[in-house]
């Protein structure tokens, strides 16, 4: 394997395949060819394949005699797909789709409490209001099924389905939904009222910008709007914070960065609050040449000061949907002596991730290849902020409150 590429994007949009006009030629040993070629790939290069208990026996047996069945470009996406999802890991798929593929992310997040399913999380920063607070509130059906029997419905079958990770990784899965399907919930809110709620109807906002800012009482707001993986933020940002160096503190928001980013923008945007090198992030993986064996190696990566320095202190809100290279972001705010981060538990994105090809699709797939720490020894998917904040009512921007409060203090 080659050196691993620090590649932290999290494609979250991901152009559908082109459909041929002309009928589907199933050849049955090119797609086990490149079913075995998929799990050998995920045996030497997944990172965290040790941690996930699946076997790959199972999956060999199961998707080769699946491969029968194949009658369509969405029949054979979904075989790939179905295979990366018994991983329960949100950070490998593949980088086509179809309209019958699941969504990456849904505008809510579901947490399983006693064997029953809460909304835990509601993208709130991100969505224009809604009359009704889903905070707290037990999901009792989404079109007219359980959860449970969702679950259990659910294309894998080599992962454990009782494990409570797996389990709950699923019941996101679903919520997200597939794209050609509704998704209709009934309710049980935390006030005992009983409702239908259609998750097609929120309404998520979209900006043009790559940040927007504000001050407020003399604390400089700066959110960022899904643009980590933009080089050109590194100039707007630095002019933004040029504007706002007489502040006597600052909130930057990454709430909105689901579709992560890359390493060289975080870095731009932290070597802003810092006046000497510091290390910003441990990264792990196993490099291996030719035939040689796989050799571990660990390194750590530091981040330099760049610009004038602002030393005030900083609050970082974070949330569900606070991903990939916006976690390291998050993270590397954590070690530095004048910021803190105030939020929920993030997307839990693992690792960093590779691009990998099939031998005869032409499309492919990505696979993290590199565990990704904080300068403490956190992995950077188990990281929870300092300040941790239960939302418990749509409406008020409880994490906002929050670190206004800390930074008037």
């Amino acid at each position: 394997m080659k050196n691993p590429i620090l590649k932290l994007a999290f494609i979250l949009w991901i152009s559908p395949c082109n459909l041929e006009a002309q009928a589907y030629q199933n050849n049955q040993e090119k797609l086990i060819e490149d079913v075995n070629y998929l799990i050998n790939q995920i045996e030497t290069s997944y990172v965290y394949l040790s941690d996930k208990g699946v076997d790959l026996n199972c999956l060999r047996d199961f998707y080769t005699n699946k491969v029968h069945e194949i009658n369509s470009i969405e029949t054979e996406i979904s075989l790939y797909e179905n295979l990366l999802n018994e991983f329960y890991d949100s950070h490998i798929h593949l980088n086509t789709n179809t309209q019958s593929s699941y969504r990456l992310y849904a505008p809510l997040y579901i947490s399983l409490k006693n064997d029953e399913f809460y909304i835990s999380e509601v993208w709130e920063s991100q969505i224009n209001p809604i009359s009704v607070n889903l905070i707290g509130a037990k999901v009792i059906s989404m079109n007219d099924k359980t959860i449970k029997s969702l679950i259990d419905s659910f294309p894998s079958s080599c992962n454990d389905k009782k494990n409570p990770d797996v389990k709950e990784w699923i019941a996101n899965k679903i919520v997200a939904g597939k794209y050609n399907e509704s998704r209709i919930f009934h309710l049980l809110l935390s006030n005992g009222k009983k409702i239908k709620f259609d998750l097609d109807e929120i309404d998520i906002k979209s900006s043009r910008k790559m940040l927007s800012f504000y001050s407020l009482n003399n604390i400089g707001i700066i959110r960022i709007n899904n643009s980590l993986g933009n080089n050109d933020l590194i100039e707007e940002f630095d002019e933004t914070l040029n504007g706002l160096s007489n502040t006597k503190g600052l909130i930057i928001d990454l709430r909105n960065t689901i579709s992560g980013g890359n390493s060289y923008v975080a870095r731009g945007i932290l070597s802003r609050f810092i006046n000497r090198s510091i290390p910003y992030q441990i990264h792990s993986f196993n490099e291996k040449y030719g035939d040689g064996p796989l050799i571990p190696r660990k390194w750590m990566e530091f981040v330099n000061p760049r610009g004038k320095y602002y030393n005030k202190p900083v609050v970082v809100l974070v949330g569900r949907w606070t991903a990939s290279m916006g976690e390291g972001l998050a993270i590397g705010f954590d070690s530095l002596d004048n910021a803190t981060v105030v939020g929920t538990e993030m997307y839990k994105l693992a690792g960093a991730v590779n691009n990998f090809n099939f031998e005869n699709r032409d499309y492919g797939y990505q696979l993290s290849t590199e565990r990704l720490f904080h300068v403490n020894g956190t992995p950077r998917e188990k990281y929870i902020p300092k300040h941790v904040v239960n939302e418990s009512n749509i409406g008020a921007d409880e994490l906002m409150n929050k670190a206004i409060l800390l930074l008037n203090n």
